[in-house]
């Protein structure tokens, strides 16, 4: 049985830019929003569906049907894994469902957002009031969309120290979470998205686990150089980043242009160094006065990436969210459950300090079970 007399119950659904699966979690929030993980699961996405989904992030012939029909496979797949998830616990104790989606195109600067999933047929498939489209109304009140994790990252606000969460996903992003004065976020750059789309190009694995392969390459300094000369890592925030600023078109184009040849292994060892300087250099240069760091997403298991990024920060302790009680694999599909918790509260999801909209919003598009 579930507990917590004042407490609600939420699904959330994530599933990022790294494209390798749906992260469901069950959650309890109290009547003061906080939140406690009850039950995960994760489903990975088949290889088909991985390839599809990555496909429509460039244009293509077709691509409005070859979208609906990707989005109604989302949301098979979405209600497979609320079912795996709540085969425990009966459905009608949850209030609703959280569900990010899947993001093809994020272009603020455009004026929209899109994150597909049909969430109608997920809560006809579920029986579950669905909330999605999170993004959509921080963008319409002039914010970027993204980061939302933030506002859910308070949580983990010290009343004495000073904290910056990241969630190393396929891009990267920053909570500044200061012990008094305002909370700051926003996206650093890639996280894992380069490094696994190179190891896929060339051994056909999903991910570098551990940092293995990128520990057998050497660093190219010419080539890090290049990298961090991109124009996103020297705009100020607000600002939010996907495939269309990191992406393995954009990695070609700079080693084609390079006059000297570097080896698979080498380029691998200085993505993750891309990745850990970018992030260490947002938290040095906008966090003043961190005390503490803590990491959550897939990155917070890649054991040279935090040695890296522990080394880039001296005076820093770097850990994985486990130190706060949070397993780091759950974190943002716990942020989309309190989400939908806020949305069915008509609390604000967004927070204007990090996504740089007009005020705070209720995020979410409400599709009844």
């Amino acid at each position: 049985m579930l507990t917590g007399h004042d407490a609600e119950h939420y699904v959330g659904l994530m599933s990022g830019t790294s494209l390798d699966g749906v992260d469901a979690v069950l959650a309890e929030i109290n009547s003061a929003g906080q939140a406690r993980l009850v039950e995960s699961h994760y489903l990975p996405y088949s290889d088909s569906l991985r390839s599809q989904l990555l496909a429509l992030h460039t244009p293509q012939t077709d691509e409005i049907h070859l979208a609906a029909c990707a989005a109604n496979d989302l949301a098979r797949l979405y209600a497979q894994a609320t079912a795996e998830l709540l085969h425990a616990y009966p459905a009608a104790t949850v209030r609703a469902i959280g569900c990010h989606g899947q993001t093809l195109r994020h272009r603020p600067a455009d004026g929209y957002t899109l994150q597909i999933g049909n969430a109608a047929l997920l809560a006809e498939l579920t029986c579950i009031t669905v909330i999605a489209d999170f993004r959509s109304r921080d963008i319409a009140a002039g914010g970027q969309g993204a980061p939302l994790v933030p506002a859910f990252h308070v949580q983990m606000r010290h009343p004495a120290i000073h904290r910056v969460i990241a969630n190393i996903g396929g891009i990267a992003n920053i909570s500044d979470l200061p012990s008094n004065g305002m909370v700051r976020g926003w996206d650093t750059g890639p996280g894992n998205m380069l490094l696994d789309g190179w190891i896929k190009r060339h051994q056909g694995e999903h991910y570098d686990r551990n940092g293995t392969w990128a520990a057998s390459g050497s660093l190219q300094a010419k080539l890090l150089d290049l990298m961090l000369g991109h124009p996103f890592l020297k705009s100020l925030p607000p600002k939010s980043a996907g495939r269309e600023q990191f992406n393995m078109e954009w990695l070609d184009t700079i080693l084609s242009g390079l006059n000297e040849a570097i080896t698979p292994a080498d380029v691998q060892a200085t993505l993750l160094e891309f990745t850990a300087v970018s992030l260490c250099n947002a938290v040095k240069h906008e966090c003043s006065g961190t005390q503490e760091l803590y990491i959550c997403g897939g990155g917070a298991h890649n054991g040279l990436l935090m040695q890296r990024m522990s080394a880039l920060l001296p005076g820093i302790p770097v850990m994985s969210t486990t130190a706060l009680g949070i397993d780091p694999d759950w974190v943002e599909a716990l942020a989309f459950a309190w989400l939908a918790r806020q949305t069915m509260h008509h609390a604000p999801g967004n927070l204007p300090s990090v996504t740089g909209a007009r005020g705070e919003r209720i995020l979410g598009a409400i599709y009844p079970a």
